[in-house]
């Protein structure tokens, strides 16, 4: 049996909508769309229930922040038993600079992206921080040159 969610065109129209403006107004979201407002609102509820919409967030603009400088960084560890992948990845998901943190198949065993405001804030980040995690085996840091697509 599957998990998945049968999404008809209509529910596909929905979701392409709200990702590009998860503030639209169901009124307007109804009209870009073209249903009525109750019928779209049962749709989104739907969707909402079903976990297919999990949130609603706002995309904050990283130079703003003072966060300007992303980069992606391979982690493989050491560790081998479950208490220190654990003590890693607690330690790792509770620094403010790591926006994003992933366990991977294979290798790198993690994935992390960091946001920190210049070559300076990062190698502090990765001198004071991350290297010196007692897990650490290896890390491989990647620079953008251009960001051509992006998730939010």
């Amino acid at each position: 049996m599957s998990n998945e969610f049968t999404l008809d065109a209509v529910d596909r129209d929905i979701l392409f909508h709200l990702r590009r403006d998860g503030r639209l107004t169901n009124v307007e979201l109804a009209k870009r769309v073209g249903l009525t407002p109750p019928p779209c609102l049962r749709r989104v509820k739907r969707l909402e229930e079903a976990g297919v919409i999990t949130g609603y967030r706002a995309v904050i603009d990283p130079h703003a922040l003072g966060r300007g400088l992303e980069v992606l960084i391979d982690v493989e560890i050491y560790a081998q038993d479950r208490k220190s992948f654990q003590e890693f990845e607690d330690t790792v998901a509770s620094y403010e600079e790591v926006i994003e943190f992933r366990r991977m198949y294979g290798r790198p065993d993690y994935f992390l992206r960091v946001a920190v405001a210049d070559h300076t804030a990062y190698e502090a980040f990765l001198t004071e921080k991350l290297s010196g995690l007692p897990a650490v085996l290896r890390l491989e840091s990647h620079l953008t040159m251009k960001q051509i697509k992006s998730p939010e």
